[in-house]
């Protein structure tokens, strides 16, 4: 009662491709493959991305201490 067996797999995989048609499963998986490895680039990516913006955010920080140092010292 509580798992399926093969063949109730089987025929579920036989209602789904009469219902949908094998062309759009196949584009279904290649926009699922697609998002996947997309996901995947973005989370390898996304710590350099984050370390940079890290840096720049300091950089500002900086810059802006220094305009404010000076206009103290102009006054």
């Amino acid at each position: 009662m509580g798992s399926f067996s093969i063949w109730h797999w089987l025929i579920v995989l036989v209602i789904v491709v009469l219902v949908f048609g094998t062309k759009k499963l196949k584009n279904i998986g290649q926009d699922l493959g697609g998002a996947v490895k997309g996901f995947k680039e973005g989370m390898k990516d996304g710590g350099t991305a984050e370390n940079a913006k890290v840096e720049e955010a300091k950089q500002v920080s900086a810059k802006t201490i220094e305009v404010e140092a000076k206009e103290k010292t102009n006054s």
